[in-house]
């Protein structure tokens, strides 16, 4: 059997079967944050940091490719889950969707 090195915990290994069958699974949705020409950077951040509970950097990292590409999923889950955070950055300006799949 191949050993792990140290910094990687069996806790934190998802196979891939795994994750195939959560992204096939009804429930498995994601929010799409769309760029647009009124947030600010700042502002985009501190939403998802605030809402979505990421930190700075993710947060900014984020912004960016939405900046850059357009749109970005900042967040997977079940749709229960997902819901109320979409609406949240929705109420607060941001070009937010929640999509199946």
């Amino acid at each position: 059997m191949p050993t792990r090195p140290a910094w990687e915990s069996e806790d934190e290994i998802l196979l891939e079967e795994d994750l195939a069958h959560a992204l096939d699974s009804e429930m498995a949705c994601r929010i799409v944050v769309y760029n647009d020409d009124v947030n600010t950077f700042e502002w985009v951040i501190e939403c998802f940091m605030e809402i979505l509970g990421h930190t700075s950097v993710q947060s900014e990292q984020l912004a960016l490719i939405i900046h850059t590409k357009g749109k970005a999923t900042v967040k997977t889950g079940p749709r229960a889950e997902l819901e109320a955070p979409t609406q949240a950055l929705s109420d607060r300006g941001l070009s937010a969707v929640l999509e199946e799949g």
